[in-house]
């Protein structure tokens, strides 16, 4: 029974796990029915989903310290990193399928409702290249500095969801939970620092 537990728990399940929400739309459009445009939201907003649930992990692991679900989730991170890249890459793909040619592609280029997902797209890019032990060794302090272009692509996406969508309730239901765990987390290191520095200065002040 444990090991049946551990092989459930296991990274190769997840990943099925997380590739289960493209099953059906890449079927669906393999049956034949010319419908990329239908599936361009859907793609996207799991791309949203799952980089806002790798975002959040920071902030839960502030605000719970370090228990058993957010060091599993911190464990899982970087496949919810890389699942919210596929499923952009896929975005990509029925965008690419819908319009079918280069020169609308490039007419609609520059309207803020593309280019932010596109830019954010190319931010992706090197974070999920470098997403990997060895870029982590050979990049050293600067792999945490290129990680934080996740906060960048972050409001791109979120600027590029509230642009394409006629409405903005979806963009904000997904988008003000993160907002608010990560200024909940930067109160929370700053009275922390804040603590630190006042027994540092109380301990100097006694010698």
């Amino acid at each position: 029974m444990r090991m049946l537990i551990q092989k459930l728990n296991s990274l190769p399940v997840f990943w099925a796990l997380l590739a289960i929400p493209a099953i059906p739309m890449i079927y669906v459009y393999a049956s034949g029915a010319k419908i990329a445009m239908d599936l361009l939201h859907p793609t996207g907003e799991f791309s949203a989903r799952f980089m806002i649930i790798a975002m959040i992990i920071s902030p839960l692991l502030t605000i719970f310290g370090n228990r058993p679900w957010t060091a599993w989730l911190l464990r899982r991170r970087r496949s919810f990193g890389l699942a919210a890249f596929a499923y952009a890459m896929l975005h990509l793909i029925f965008y690419l399928l819908d319009i079918e040619e280069l020169k609308p592609i490039l007419a609609e280029f520059w309207a803020p409702g593309i280019w932010t997902g596109w830019a954010a797209l190319f931010l992706f890019l090197p974070l999920a290249i470098t997403s990997n032990n060895r870029s982590m060794q050979w990049l050293k302090q600067r792999w945490k500095t290129l990680q934080r272009l996740v906060y960048a692509a972050a409001l791109l996406t979120l600027a590029h969801w509230l642009l394409i969508h006629d409405g903005v309730t979806g963009a904000l239901v997904h988008f003000i939970p993160l907002g608010a765990l990560q200024l909940l987390r930067m109160i929370i290191i700053y009275a922390r620092r804040h603590e630190s520095a006042a027994k540092t200065d109380s301990r100097a002040a006694k010698q």
